[in-house]
């Protein structure tokens, strides 16, 4: 359901292979400039003219961050400095200090009713962050799961620096699994969610639903110009579990989903493409279905967040308990997927680009109810990468 607000000011452009990962059930910068009314994604450059990413990489920890949070989900660096974290369980939005680890809590954000895989989940910064100090947040209430906007002021005592959340989109189906649950701001400047179908398989094949879609909004909650179908917020459809949303140099969106019990994947976003879910699972060539460019047995994945850098996207998996590395080339993998830190911290959720190009803030994910959580659990790690 579409909520109409004001409008914002004008918005700038912010910022082959099978391997085992699966079910939920274990478990950036952009060119300034104005935004287009094309989707990202919309036309893909030709593969043979692109190059590909090494197929090796590498991944060293440079330090924790922050240690002791709790169920953390959406992760939003602040430009001035400064990580945002929301814990799902909490309902409230945290600001780490990511020189000393200093947690300051911004609020509780109101209307939050966590269960299961529910509760507050991803967050982002508006694009026009450095006038109007807007954090959108989606999250699971007492009937639905919605997307609001908040006044950040940090002039405020700790605990109050959050306004009353304004709803900008609602109506999307929860479940006590498969929430989806996050949010982007796209290279166009329009508003990008992972939807889940909530348990109801049908959700995902049903285009009038907003179930197990990736939806594309203006900041307002509107469906935003040059949607495949006109009139309405779907980009894509026939998705189980979205869970991790990533534009790549060229400004082509990827995203990442649970599977069921056999496949979890890694996607390449057409506009209007229908992704399977429930008809198919992972590969299923000649179907009709847009395949992912990458996939893993349940065991290995339960992927969440996922980043770009340089050529390869970089996905936390949840039940595989690593960070997986996936390289290029335009929009297929150069070569197989590459594990790291497995075992090392657990249940990671969420990764996000950090200053420098070559680094990245991972944050892990064992106070979930379903993580073994350890002494100093749940933590957030800035890594170096290439």
């Amino acid at each position: 359901m579409i909520v109409r607000r004001r409008a914002v000011p004008a918005v700038l452009a912010a910022t082959a292979l099978l391997l085992t990962a699966g079910c939920s059930s274990g478990h950036g910068d952009f060119p300034a400039g104005r935004p287009s009314a094309t989707a990202p994604g919309a036309t893909a450059a030709g593969h043979g003219t692109e190059s590909a990413a090494p197929a090796k990489g590498s991944v060293t920890v440079l330090r924790t961050v922050a240690e002791g949070l709790k169920s953390p989900w959406g992760l939003a660096p602040l430009p001035g400095g400064g990580l945002l974290v929301s814990s799902r369980d909490d309902g409230t939005i945290t600001r780490i200090d990511e020189k000393t680890g200093k947690k300051t809590e911004l609020g509780t954000v109101s209307g939050v009713s966590p269960a299961g895989e529910g509760g507050l989940l991803g967050i982002a910064l508006s694009p026009d962050y450095a006038s109007d100090h807007m954090i959108y947040a989606y999250f699971t209430s007492a009937s639905d799961n919605r997307i609001v906007r908040m006044l950040y002021d940090e002039r405020k005592p700790a605990g109050e620096q959050l306004g009353a959340p304004d709803t900008v989109f609602k109506g999307i189906p929860k479940g006590f699994i498969h929430n989806g649950g996050r949010i982007a701001f796209g290279p166009d400047g329009m508003l990008y969610a992972g939807t889940g179908e909530s348990g109801q398989r049908g959700l995902a094949q049903d285009r009038k639903s907003l179930g197990g879609k990736i939806l594309r909004l203006t900041p307002d909650g509107e469906p935003a110009p040059g949607n495949p179908f006109p009139g309405s917020p779907v980009y894509s459809y026939g998705h189980r579990n979205v869970q991790g949303l990533a534009w790549d140099d060229r400004q082509r969106l990827f995203a990442s989903e649970f599977g069921q019990d056999t496949w979890d994947e890694l996607n390449a976003i057409k506009p209007g493409d229908d992704y399977g879910w429930p008809k198919a699972e992972g590969k299923s060539s000649g179907t009709g279905f847009h395949d992912p460019l990458a996939q893993w047995h349940t065991d290995d994945a339960s992927p969440s967040g996922i980043a770009y850098a340089d050529g390869v996207i970089w996905m936390a998996a949840l039940k595989g308990g690593r960070l997986w590395r996936v390289p290029l080339r335009g929009t297929r993998a150069a070569a197989a997927p590459q594990a790291f830190l497995t075992g090392d911290y657990g249940r990671l959720r969420t990764v996000a680009g950090a200053a420098g190009g070559d680094k990245l803030w991972l944050v892990t994910s064992n106070t979930d109810g379903r993580g073994k959580p350890r002494e100093g659990d749940d933590r957030i790690l800035e890594l170096r990468v290439r």
